[in-house]
């Protein structure tokens, strides 16, 4: 994406405007000590439901009018109710796995990949969180094409964006700069920021 074009969907982030999807930076593949990929394979490898489990009803409701209002939002990018619903579940539940801000999530995924689950990039990188496909061999059993499986491709993106995290000391400028391969350039994470204001508004 040239540089205008950035400018272009960093305005329409902010302004809640529809915005093709953004070619996927290219996430570098580094050599990764083997306890950073067990930690990675174990991380990516549990299973566990997406939908999560309450000790207190205030915690429940809280979510749930999370879910009703994050529904209403994204009703014109995924207009059948059941499929939304799953998909906020799931992306709900694997943002706090890792501990992400649900909100920032989505909006990652309205930059990535407008929130289409088989987007592809220009340089391969796969589904809803444009996932390269060398972290299924580094990381996972190897195969490519389960990065378009929703709750895969999720898990895999907020593990890979933790990790990145960690690598950065915090710094999710820096982070999100990683996870598009364009560290050090502010228009990847200005855009993202910009659509994580759109979720987060009241």
């Amino acid at each position: 994406m040239t540089g205008r074009l950035r400018r272009r969907a960093v305005l329409a982030a902010a302004a809640g405007v529809a915005w093709p999807p953004a070619q996927a930076g290219r996430q570098a593949e580094e050599p990764l000590a083997d306890s950073v990929r067990t930690a990675l394979s174990a991380a990516i490898g549990s299973a566990a439901p997406p939908r999560p489990q309450f000790d207190q009803i205030e915690a429940r409701l809280a979510y749930l009018r999370w879910l009703g209002a994050m529904s209403e939002r994204l009703k014109r990018r995924k207009s059948e109710h059941s499929t939304r619903v799953e998909f906020l579940e799931t992306l709900w539940y694997e943002s706090k796995r890792a501990g992400l801000e649900p909100e920032l999530v989505l909006g990652l995924i309205q930059v990535e990949s407008g929130f289409r689950k088989y987007a592809i990039s220009s340089v391969g990188a796969r589904g809803y969180m444009q996932v390269m496909p060398f972290w299924a061999r580094l990381i996972g059993d190897g195969d490519p094409a389960r990065l378009f499986h929703m709750q895969t491709n999720l898990r895999f993106g907020c593990v890979i964006l933790r990790h990145y995290l960690g690598i950065e000391r915090g710094d999710l400028f820096l982070a999100l700069g990683r996870y598009n391969g364009s560290r050090g350039k502010p228009e990847y994470p200005s855009a993202v920021f910009a659509a994580r204001r759109q979720w987060s508004a009241a």
